[in-house]
């Protein structure tokens, strides 16, 4: 069964190729979808539709294990921050039977809009109570 590694959580999840319940957010199987089904935080505004870049991740190993990358998710990732020769929109990078370790660059990562505190703590008011104030 594949593994998928999530950095810098360090989490790694595996699963039987084709079996996940599908979240309706990226491709089917891709990153996103099996961050999605595991709880793995992978920012992803546009919902999946590869239409913007939060959901960039870096490949550090298993590039091979990866579909093969389409000319949509080259022209957006040409938009990307920091993008490197192993950068991968997570909505469109579908798993293909192997091992895959993939980093979550750290302005990539938005855990209060996905649900969780903010990295950076009380540092910065929350929307919400900025509207309270």
């Amino acid at each position: 069964m594949p593994k998928v590694t999530f950095l810098p959580a360090n989490v790694t999840v595996e699963f039987e190729e084709g079996k996940l319940p599908y979240k309706h957010h990226g491709l089917p199987g891709s990153l996103l979808d099996i961050a999605l089904n595991f709880g793995v935080q992978l920012e992803h505004a546009c919902g999946g539709s590869c239409a913007c870049t939060t959901c960039h991740v870096v490949v550090k190993d298993g590039e091979g294990h990866l579909s093969e990358m389409q000319d949509d998710e080259m022209d957006r990732l040409d938009t990307a921050a920091d993008l490197t020769l192993h950068s991968r929109l997570g909505c469109q990078a579908v798993v293909k039977g192997g091992d895959v370790i993939v980093s979550i660059p750290a302005w990539n990562r938005n855990y209060v809009s996905e649900g969780g505190s903010s990295i950076l703590g009380d540092a910065i008011p929350s929307a919400r109570r900025n509207s309270a104030a």
